[in-house]
């Protein structure tokens, strides 16, 4: 889900292994440009605890499905939990066979998504195994998108709101600039004021500056936008027009994705009346 390669990004930290005390990653082997390596799947569970969350079982792809149930057990764990960060096929669209496997119930925003259970919202607090998980609601990559803080470890897991490489689209008209905008300052607010310092995102490396990511985010917005402002301002006045004058550093593979953002970031122009 990433615009681009960006320089100055900080990052780091394995694709798939332990990423903190109770976060360990597996990879789905979904490369893409929009995917990055693929989607991460996340085993998070307390050290002395035979339960586990999984977060993001990814797609339908039976390896990946059983690899992350043969990773828990090896783990010591049992998966007794499944959540979702949002609906993209890359992160949820296994999640029904997930469940068959597993015998869990699968919590979520949307209502369509969940399987056997109640549902997720802003506020709620997950507790399995002695696990603490707290959602925090974060918009505008999609209309569904949940961040789930991990206190114990003072982690985030961001789905597709903050990757490990690059920055994500919001993906209009599901996604709107403004929702992703207060999704990020709720991010940093969590890295102020709740000792939030590492991202586990939903594709790419662990990022130990959580503060760091989620500045340059909101300085990465806040520079496409003006150049947003000014192509239109300078006559450009379609999404793919905007896209061929604002977006020419980043592969045209990922032109497509950058157009979605694009019309979130006109929507949002349009709205507070700057064009």
């Amino acid at each position: 889900m990433t615009d681009a390669e960006l320089p100055g990004r900080p990052r780091t930290g394995a694709l798939t292994g332990r990423a903190s005390a109770r976060a360990y990653c597996v990879l789905a082997p979904n490369p893409s440009p929009m995917t990055l390596d693929g989607t991460n799947t996340w085993i998070v569970a307390e050290p002395d605890s035979e339960e586990a969350v999984v977060i993001d079982p990814g797609p339908l792809d039976e390896a990946h499905l059983a690899a992350v149930v043969a990773t828990a057990e090896r783990l010591g764990k049992r998966v007794a939990l499944t959540l979702l960060t949002h609906g993209h096929a890359d992160h949820a669209a296994g999640a029904a066979r997930f469940c068959e496997l597993t015998g869990t119930r699968v919590r979520a925003l949307d209502p369509a998504l969940r399987l056997g259970g109640e549902g997720l919202a802003g506020g709620d607090v997950v507790t399995t195994g002695g696990l603490e998980l707290r959602v925090v609601p974060t918009p505008g990559h999609t209309s569904d998108s949940l961040s789930f803080q991990l206190p114990a470890d003072g982690a985030v897991l961001t789905g597709d709101t903050v990757l490990g490489r690059g920055t994500t689209m919001v993906a209009h008209p599901d996604g709107r600039l403004g929702d992703y905008l207060d999704s990020l300052r709720r991010l940093r607010s969590l890295t102020v004021d709740d000792g939030v310092h590492t991202v586990l995102p939903g594709h790419g490396p662990v990022l130990t500056d959580a503060q760091g990511a989620v500045e340059f985010y909101l300085a990465h917005r806040a520079a496409r936008l003006a150049q947003v402002e000014t192509a239109v301002e300078n006559g450009h006045r379609t999404p793919a027009d905007v896209v061929a004058r604002v977006y020419a550093d980043v592969d045209r593979a990922l032109w497509p994705a950058a157009e979605l953002s694009v019309r979130a970031q006109l929507d949002y122009l349009s709205e507070h009346g700057l064009i």
